[in-house]
């Protein structure tokens, strides 16, 4: 009797669960794994958009770090020996990013 029962249960379930329920129970760990591989995975657009905004970022810290170099270094030329250390300092960081960033091509194409 004991047997019986949960297998009457069972039985009386599964004839129950329509085809649309069932397929949706039978599908949820293939769709549950293959989110987790798009998540894990990073598509050839997404890359270029990384490397787009990365460059991006690097251009605008460019700009502004040649903004407070030209700043710093009227100061020097004024007398300001603080200002001709940050200058230097300034200059040295442009310096590094520089390879960073790709060479603009020229407006005749060559």
């Amino acid at each position: 009797m004991r047997l019986i029962l949960p297998l009457m249960l069972c039985l009386g379930l599964s004839l129950s669960l329509s085809g649309c329920v069932a397929s949706k129970v039978v599908t949820a760990p293939i769709k549950a794994a293959s989110a987790g591989v798009d998540a894990a995975t990073t598509t050839q657009s997404e890359a270029d958009e990384d490397r787009g905004k990365a460059l991006r970022k690097r251009e605008e810290r460019l700009g502004k770090l040649e903004r407070n170099h030209e700043e710093e270094r009227e100061d020097c030329e004024r007398g300001d020996q603080d200002a001709c250390e940050r200058a230097e300092e300034v200059k040295a960081e442009i310096d590094e990013l520089l390879p960073t960033i790709p060479a603009e091509p020229d407006e005749d194409g060559a």
